[in-house]
């Protein structure tokens, strides 16, 4: 039974673990492989606000991640690829704020 034992741990773990021991997928993975970009918006006050900009933000086609911070009014943006500044710019006129540029 040991033996059997030993032999179906490691097929059950590559089914869900990377080889590194981390249970997400290479899709969750990827934002560390993207570009990130951290951006100075100005008008963030709450929670609310962050929502509604990393909400624009992420709508944006390439975006995998987007955190907005009221506090500093930093919003870090991951992508595929460099993103045009003016769509980013659009986003957060959209959401209510206003984008000052790279911080």
């Amino acid at each position: 039974m040991t033996a059997e034992t030993k032999t179906e741990l490691p097929e059950v773990s590559s089914g869900c673990c990377s080889s590194t021991g981390s249970c997400h997928d290479s899709a969750a993975e990827s934002p560390a492989d993207g570009v990130t970009t951290v951006y100075q918006v100005k008008g963030m006050t709450c929670g609310h606000c962050e929502g509604a900009v990393s909400s624009e933000i992420s709508e944006i086609a390439g975006v995998s991640s987007v955190t907005a911070v009221a506090a500093t009014g930093r919003v870090t943006v991951v992508s595929e690829a460099p993103l045009d500044e003016e769509a980013v710019r659009a986003a957060v006129d959209e959401a209510g704020y206003e984008l000052v540029g790279r911080a």
